[in-house]
């Protein structure tokens, strides 16, 4: 057995930032993290927005957790081939921003960015990927570390605790076999469902708060519009994938056509009969005469 539910992209945007709907966001990143993360508080909204396809495609909240630590998490809908840059550049602005005016670089908190994208970002085969910063010395080979009065200072025990970490989950790379609890939670972000035996922190939760049915009327209308809006993007993705692949099939007929033609022409043969078989105009054949005739 299983429940349906609302999708998480949508409950981000509308419920997850109640502090009392937490737990579920909470029992996600912990999963993640392999950590006990508590949130302290949602630090802001999403991002300015430009127009309505960011607000529907891209969703993206920060938290603060009881560490001090703060955790963006970005989901994106559909495909942007940039995607790596721009996780850099909300890795980047989030530190930025909360770092106070006169205050010492060691102030700077940790960034964690977790991105859900609904796309094959780059190449691999896995579906959750980490990325760290580690020093590497190009001639001993060696791994830069914290000296053991930065490790005091700083309250850190490796240099990569100190600079953003990043994940990855593609969602659409992922089987349907959950083998954690981290795939559990997978599972519910590719098929907004929550199977009976499923024991990952926060999906019990997720299974009561994010019920469609429960839902208020207007809330049921927002979500509505929201799904209906995904099915035009997919359509419309689909569309110019289409045409595009068109394109290139009458682009490879063409120069097929051509090479027949050039082949005729240089084996004497008229432009009538060669504009009969390739289906070329006269025009077009005269041109290819003339760029031979200049070899």
């Amino acid at each position: 057995m299983s429940k349906k539910l609302i999708r998480f992209d949508w409950a981000v945007k509308k419920l997850l930032r109640n502090k009392a709907n937490f737990a579920i966001l909470e029992g996600f990143l912990s999963e993640l993290l392999f950590d006990d993360i508590r949130i302290e508080k949602i630090l802001e909204s999403e991002s300015n927005q430009e127009n309505e396809d960011s607000k529907f495609n891209r969703v993206d909240i920060l938290t603060q957790n009881s560490k001090k630590e703060l955790i963006v998490v970005e989901i994106q809908n559909t495909y942007e081939i940039d995607f790596f840059h721009r996780m850099a550049y909300g890795a980047s602005k989030a530190l930025t921003e909360n770092l106070a005016l006169g205050q010492a670089y060691s102030e700077i908190k940790k960034i964690i960015s977790v991105n859900i994208v609904y796309f094959d970002l780059g190449q691999g085969q896995d579906y959750v990927y980490k990325g760290s910063t580690s020093f590497f010395g190009l001639h001993q080979n060696d791994t830069l570390t914290l000296s053991d009065k930065q490790k005091t200072a700083f309250s850190k025990d490796k240099v990569s605790d100190i600079f953003p970490e990043f994940y990855i989950i593609k969602v659409n790379k992922f089987n349907n076999i959950a083998k954690d609890n981290l795939d559990e939670w997978i599972y519910f972000l590719k098929n907004s469902e929550v199977k009976d035996e499923f024991k990952a922190k926060g999906l019990k939760e997720a299974g009561e708060v994010l019920d469609y049915m429960r839902l208020p009327r207007d809330d049921q209308y927002s979500y509505n519009r929201y799904l209906d809006y995904l099915h035009y993007k997919a359509s419309e993705i689909l569309s110019l994938q289409s045409e595009a692949e068109d394109r290139v099939r009458q682009e490879e007929r063409l120069k097929s056509k051509i090479e027949l033609a050039e082949n005729l022409v240089l084996k004497g043969i008229d432009d009538l009969f060669i504009m009969e078989v390739t289906g070329l105009t006269l025009e077009q054949i005269k041109e290819i005469r003339t760029n031979l005739e200049k070899i």
